[in-house]
């Protein structure tokens, strides 16, 4: 007699979103989803905040602007008191204040609200094995912001520390793949190599270089000119 399989565990999300009419479709359409199950539907940074201290939560899909703490201040929270949960920004806003002052304080994925449901559970499921999504939008402004310079006294800016020397070629063309928005199965079929074998050169070359993760080395590729 064959033993038993065991049920995947399901990702714990938290839906951020101050109006209920945003907030409790997209809570009912991500729990449609096997592998998703929705802890909790939070109005503000607050109740986000309450709802992880009070249960595992693996990934925060996190609105900008909401009344009192904004979505920026509460990922900057989460990262401090919370690093492995994830955050994941779906919004209406992708202006370059916005972009970088919730990447700086630790998203792990950007998306506006142009995006689709395939997009969204792509984005929390990269999310939560570490990985990181820009939606095409968000990767076109910061390309623009690299490219214009530095931004105005007072504004957020990426960090564009210089790559180290000892990047090996393969290195530079997994981060130039990155930059472009690609995943790893994506950037595997790019170079003819398998997806372990990208995984591998994704971990030295974060080593090497500082990156923290992958937002962080789309912003790096940008600034290295390499995207």
């Amino acid at each position: 007699m064959s033993e038993p399989t065991e049920t995947p565990q399901r990702l714990k999300v938290v839906v951020a979103d101050d109006q209920a009419a945003v907030r409790e479709p997209l809570a009912a359409m991500l729990g449609l989803s096997e592998d998703i199950e929705v802890v909790a539907a939070a109005a503000d940074g607050t109740q986000v905040l309450t709802a992880v201290a009070a249960a595992p939560v693996d990934v925060v899909l996190m609105d900008l602007r909401m009344p009192g703490m904004d979505g920026t201040e509460t990922t900057r929270r989460l990262s401090e008191g919370h690093p492995q949960v994830a955050v994941v920004v779906l919004t209406t806003f992708a202006d370059d204040d916005s972009i970088l002052a919730a990447l700086g304080a630790g998203a792990r994925g950007y998306l506006t609200k142009n995006a689709g449901r395939q997009d969204i559970l792509r984005a929390i499921r990269a999310a939560a094995a570490g990985q990181a999504v820009l939606d095409r939008e968000v990767q076109d402004r910061l390309l623009a912001t690299v490219r214009s310079g530095p931004p105005a006294a007072g504004r957020p800016q990426a960090q564009a520390q210089p790559l180290p020397q000892d990047l090996t070629q393969r290195e530079r063309e997994v981060l130039t793949l990155i930059g472009r928005g690609l995943p790893n199965r994506a950037i595997a079929a790019q170079l003819f190599i398998s997806e372990a074998t990208v995984k591998t050169h994704i971990n030295n070359l974060f080593a090497k270089a500082g990156i923290r993760d992958r937002a962080d080395a789309v912003r790096r590729a940008i600034a290295a000119g390499l995207a």
